[in-house]
């Protein structure tokens, strides 16, 4: 394994540079970044987990990632909205997950926006893919250098989401939730995935 122009090289496939040789990590890069996601369910585990991620490192969220499967209810929309407050105090004792109050109170506000815009406009797919008019955005940066922290895209995502009471939704998190769930797809040149 080496590191080389910024990729990460590993049983003969190049990764981008962000993956580490962790194979949590690599495994998320080589099968879910980057790769479209319309399962509602699924957005919203990302949604949480990407208002967890602030100030934290990605690695340390996807390594907790099935801790906080089992403490936000399967990312079960519904259940997490009627979390209370006896919930977030059992929540703030779960060592298996980032014991934050803000972010904890964050993610059930946030649970009951989701189903908001799920009865607007019949899913929360529906409403975030509108954004890039349904179709993944294929950016092809060179390096891994060449990748914007937030676009024009992701604030505006970022200025409706806050309009609609979200929280912890800001430009550059919501531009790695685009990536997360396949909205942009940012793989380097040679990464072996935009190869193939």
């Amino acid at each position: 394994m080496a590191q080389r122009s910024g990729l990460i090289t590993s049983d003969t496939k190049i990764r981008c540079g962000w993956c580490t040789l962790d194979t949590i990590y690599m495994d998320y890069h080589d099968h879910e970044w980057g790769r479209p996601v319309h399962d509602d369910r699924v957005l919203f585990e990302f949604l949480v987990l990407e208002s967890f991620q602030a100030g934290l490192s990605w690695l340390t969220i996807l390594r907790k990632r099935e801790n906080f499967r089992k403490a936000f209810a399967g990312f079960d929309v519904k259940k997490v909205a009627k979390f209370d407050e006896k919930k977030v105090e059992a929540l703030m004792q779960d060592e298996g997950i980032i014991r934050n109050k803000l972010k904890i109170h964050a993610s059930i506000n946030n649970a009951k926006q989701f189903i908001a815009i799920q009865k607007e406009f019949g899913s929360f797919d529906q409403y975030i893919w509108g954004f890039v008019h349904g179709k993944p955005l294929v950016n092809k940066p060179q390096t891994i250098r060449h990748i914007a922290p937030s676009t024009d895209i992701s604030k505006a995502i970022t200025k409706d989401l806050t309009k609609r009471g979200f929280k912890f939704v800001g430009g550059t998190i919501m531009y790695a939730y685009m990536q997360a769930v396949g909205m942009v797809d940012d793989h380097v040149a040679d990464c072996w995935v935009r190869t193939q």
